[in-house]
């Protein structure tokens, strides 16, 4: 059954495919009807996360602004793993908690600080 639906997730969610031009660059974006347009990689995370086992706690994303840009943070799957935090590309830029310290890989020790405008893009509500 939780492969049917996943199945049916993704052509749902292929099937409301659009383009966004920004900057005079075109990027792939999905439309979710309860949010705004989203780059087409962070669905992609979506679906994967979506089609796993659902993880302890519940895996999110998180829309933020960080030194002026769009950036998205995946929460950790459980207990000592790093948290995800990609740009809107969907480049990994780092680790800003998680792990064996909580404290991540030390690149984005300002993260919490100097974050912005949070919005939740993804939660993981199976039960």
């Amino acid at each position: 059954m939780k492969r049917v639906c996943a199945i049916a997730l993704v052509v749902l969610i292929a099937c409301s495919s659009s383009k966004k031009v920004r900057n005079g660059e075109s990027s792939s974006v999905m439309k979710n009807d309860t949010l705004p347009l989203i780059p087409y990689c962070v669905q992609q995370l979506i679906n994967r996360f979506a089609a796993e086992e659902k993880q302890n706690p519940p895996r999110k994303i998180i829309r933020y602004e960080y030194e002026g840009k769009t950036v998205y943070y995946v929460t950790p799957p459980c207990c000592d793993f790093f948290s995800d935090l990609y740009d809107s590309t969907c480049v990994l830029i780092g680790h800003p908690d998680g792990g064996f310290t909580g404290k991540g890989d030390g690149k984005l020790s300002d993260f919490n600080e100097k974050k912005k405008r949070e919005v939740l893009v993804w939660e993981d509500r199976r039960k």
